[in-house]
């Protein structure tokens, strides 16, 4: 195995992507239809993180899944904030770590109207003078990397720009929120006419000429709510341009996607997906993310295929049930809930219920339509049904949760830190227990220690990777470690601390 994964990795070190099969996330059931990509250049190389610097050697050798090397920053290297990051490959059951990571700061500017980006796609920093943006990024990929890969190059670029697009509402956070915004992107300012020439200004089609509408209840608007929106549509339109590109490059799979971005004071965690983060400040644990699985929305999901039943394929049913009906049962009465329910009640089977379940299996093994263990992220928009023409991306969202923590309200110790994490880490640990170990390994540090984070994120990823014995990968306890990807961040709260965080 480990001859054959140096192989592909010869020649992914010159640029390409092996087009083997990948296991979906969680599934063996998984066919995404890419033949019509066939040929096309991938959307960006194969690669780890831009931060850790890796030679192909090193790229190489963290390939190798009998090993399962853990990768963290190089000595003489810095993240903002003393970023500390940790990563190691699964246990074989894809070629490549699809887990991918960005940590990037940024600077939000008003542009001018003369001074209008040109694209995205662009690396484009200006000089380092504006709204200081710190963004943490990971992506959970399946069935291939090449979502995972564009999103950690693309994502907090689109959330910068669309930040600059209300730059000016930023520079001013004392004034109300306008409700309108003219052309050039400035605050609208409603003036009324009066009498004979109350009629709408030739020379300003935008202005409103009705005297009723001051009349209008308007709601307050807060400008962290404003930020939430634009994280929010920002993923959105990660995952249209995910789907555009896919007409010119090969960007295989999809990934779930976790962001936290520290803007004017606050701390908005995005995620869609089954990554997590929590806080852990003077021990007490602080969840920040909620996961997104095809039992945590089940509801969303059952109303979807209620009111749109044509996306169902004529092969499966809204309906959830204990378990599989038997043709024999039909007319018998068996416990079931659907899309209004919360709780369990039991209905007569009839004939449309002998179709597969929307939503089947029960904690890690519950899946959408048998295929896939997610319901929120990016990607995946030619992935169907095993053997079918039945698209499961009606069912999946990229809108994110957005959760915010003001951290001006606090002051924050050297060991309160946020702790970000593919599911390769929470499937095998708990909260509890993560901030247990990470508060018991910076306690034993000196609080100047300018690698404390990242040897804390290398020991707690090797706790959820546990060692390997004759009965595979085994924690502490005996019980299976994770053979999953794992990919985390410690990140302390107290921000940039002195002039070793420089970058």
């Amino acid at each position: 195995m480990i001859s054959k994964v140096k192989n592909a990795m010869s020649t992914l070190v010159g640029g390409m992507i092996p087009h083997g099969h990948h296991q979906h996330h969680g599934s063996g059931n998984v066919h995404h239809q890419n033949c019509h990509q066939d040929g096309l250049p991938p959307r960006f190389p194969y690669g780890r993180p831009e931060f850790l610097d890796l030679t192909s050697e090193l790229l190489q050798y963290s390939t190798e899944h009998a090993s399962r090397p853990v990768l963290t920053l190089k000595r003489d290297s810095r993240l903002p904030w003393r970023t500390g990051y940790a990563e190691t490959i699964n246990a074989g059951k894809s070629i490549l770590n699809e887990d991918q990571a960005s940590c990037e700061l940024l600077y939000v500017n008003k542009l001018s109207d003369k001074k209008q980006r040109n694209s995205t796609l662009l690396d484009d920093n200006g000089d380092g003078t504006g709204i200081p943006l710190q963004y943490w990024g990971m992506f959970d990929g399946h069935a291939g990397s090449g979502c995972a890969i564009m999103a950690s190059k693309l994502l907090h670029r689109l959330i910068r720009d669309r930040l600059e697009d209300i730059a000016h509402l930023l520079e001013n956070t004392s004034a109300a929120l306008p409700i309108c915004l003219a052309k050039n992107g400035s605050p609208y300012q409603v003036s009324v006419k009066k009498g004979a020439n109350a009629t709408q200004d030739p020379e300003d089609p935008d202005a409103i000429s009705d005297p009723s509408i001051r009349f209008h209840m308007e709601k307050a608007v807060s400008l962290e709510s404003l930020i939430m929106g634009v994280i929010e549509n920002a993923f959105k339109q990660m995952d249209e341009l995910i789907e555009k590109e896919k007409m010119s490059y090969t960007i295989s799979g999809g990934c779930c996607a976790l962001a936290a971005i520290h803007l004017m004071g606050k701390l908005y965690v995005a995620n869609a997906g089954d990554s997590r983060a929590i806080i852990i400040r003077n021990g007490e644990v602080i969840p920040m993310s909620n996961e997104f699985t095809p039992e945590s929305e089940r509801q969303r999901l059952q109303l979807l295929g209620f009111l749109r039943p044509e996306l169902l394929g004529n092969e499966f049913t809204p309906m959830e049930f204990p378990r599989r009906i038997q043709y024999r049962e039909l007319g018998r009465k068996m416990l079931f809930r659907d899309h209004t329910m919360n709780g369990w009640a039991y209905k007569t089977i009839v004939e449309d219920d002998l179709k597969f379940p929307l939503i089947y299996g029960e904690g890690k093994k519950a899946r959408v339509m048998a295929t896939i263990g997610v319901t929120r992220g990016l990607g995946d928009h030619d992935l169907k049904v095993y053997n079918s023409n039945i698209y499961i991306k009606p069912f999946l969202s990229c809108c994110p949760e957005v959760i915010v923590y003001d951290m001006s309200e606090y002051e924050h110790g050297p060991d309160d830190v946020l702790v970000m994490g593919t599911d390769g880490l929470w499937d095998v640990t708990t909260d509890r227990e993560v901030a247990d170990t990470v508060s018991g390994f910076l306690s034993c540090c000196e609080p100047t220690d300018p690698v404390r984070y990242t040897l804390a994120a290398q020991d707690l990823l090797m706790r959820s990777r546990g060692v390997l014995k004759e009965r595979g990968w085994r924690l502490p306890n005996e019980r299976l470690g994770s053979g999953d990807d794992i990919t985390c961040y410690v990140i302390p709260l107290a921000g940039p601390a002195g002039p070793e965080t420089e970058t």
